[in-house]
């Protein structure tokens, strides 16, 4: 069993920063893969930025390269997504995943066992 706490989102003016936080718990081998999935109103869950926790290996989505960076802190049990020159398109509800070690269907959010509960992220232009 894994558990995500979320943190860090919030509203930010057009090309500001903002650093979310997913502070894990729980199985290592449930959360070998770790990522950040977000979902606008009335649009689909998309994958954002990919990690693997053994080898800190990483993946980003087409429209977020570039501006957002993964990152972990193994001793802290936590990922971060920092965002920077955020746009109005990225304003979403920002999730936290983790799933077993498999380098396929990264982006598919079926492949995730568990997730988070959500934080907000809203950019004004």
């Amino acid at each position: 069993q894994v558990q995500l706490v979320e943190s860090g989102g919030g509203s930010v003016q057009a090309g500001g920063s903002l650093r979310l936080s997913c502070a894990a718990s729980g199985s290592t081998y449930g959360r070998s893969r770790m990522a950040w999935f977000r979902q606008a109103p009335e649009k689909e869950r998309e994958g954002v930025a990919v990690i693997y926790r053994g080898t800190g290996t990483t993946y980003y989505a087409d429209s977020v390269k570039g501006r957002f960076t993964i990152s972990q802190d193994n001793a802290k049990n936590t990922v971060y997504l920092q965002m920077n020159s955020l746009k109005p398109e990225d304003t979403a509800m920002y999730y936290c995943a983790a799933g077993p070690p498999s380098y396929g269907g990264r982006w598919n959010a079926n492949e995730y066992n568990y997730w988070g509960q959500g934080t907000q992220v809203t950019v004004s232009s």
